[in-house]
């Protein structure tokens, strides 16, 4: 089975931070997976919150925190326009989650994505037709997405 992933922020954070060296590890896993076997998506949200996430939480330098975020342009990365934020307004309202957890599923279904890899929703709750994995609760998460 293949399946399409959407890379919410906090999988490209874990990918840098060292004080959580078990999230490190998976989620370095995770990146390395899909970029083999697939084409992972992100999205300019995910690149804006990943670079004040680096800087102001990880403390990374400003430009090397830009570098990072020039390394993660190898991804699909999707920008939405004004009828995708209409349409997370819909899914925000309907699914009961934060306008921009809701900006994160618009943007996943946008790209074509079958799940979002995440740690901020609810795991193995589908959303609007996408599925979320938390591959941070459950060390099983290949197998839990048919691989």
């Amino acid at each position: 089975m293949s399946v399409k992933p959407f890379l919410d922020t906090n999988i490209l954070v874990y990918t840098a931070d060292s004080r959580h060296p078990e999230k490190q590890l998976t989620a370095r896993n995770i990146l390395s997976h899909f970029v083999l076997n697939s084409r992972p998506v992100i999205s300019m949200q995910v690149l804006q919150e990943f670079y004040t996430t680096a800087v102001k939480k990880l403390n990374i330098a400003q430009f090397e925190a830009k570098k990072l975020c020039h390394n993660f342009t190898m991804l699909k990365t999707v920008i939405l326009d004004t009828h995708n934020l209409e349409c997370a307004i819909d899914i925000s309202i309907v699914s009961k989650i934060s306008f921009w957890d809701a900006m994160i599923i618009e943007a996943a279904k946008t790209g074509g994505c079958d799940i979002v890899l995440s740690e901020d929703l609810n795991d193995g709750q589908t959303i609007a037709g996408v599925k979320i994995i938390n591959p941070f609760a459950n060390s099983d998460w290949k197998s839990n997405i048919g691989l």
